[in-house]
């Protein structure tokens, strides 16, 4: 069975959460049955199947947001949240 493509919302939409200084706050799901970004009440959620071991939900969330803003992700830099459900990223747009 082959899976099915990550449900994105516009790139429009995720940068319109982008403060001032190219900072984007992102709630993770690891371990998700699906890959999705959704905005819900004002914040992005990013559900990744990937397992919270040796960085590899940060770099499918990584993936997933430059896909998602239809960027490169060597962009995208994560400050604060490596070890959080809760991670901050600087967008270099």
């Amino acid at each position: 069975m082959a899976r099915s493509k990550a449900e994105l919302p516009a790139a429009e939409a995720i940068r319109a959460l982008v403060d001032g200084e190219g900072r984007l706050a992102v709630r993770v799901t690891p371990g998700a049955r699906v890959e999705t970004l959704e905005i819900a009440d004002g914040r992005l959620l990013a559900k990744v199947r990937a397992k919270p071991e040796d960085g590899k939900a940060n770099a499918a969330v990584i993936a997933l947001l430059a896909t998602g803003l239809g960027i490169a992700h060597s962009r995208l830099v994560l400050l604060r949240g490596a070890t959080s459900r809760e991670k901050l990223f600087r967008i270099n747009l």
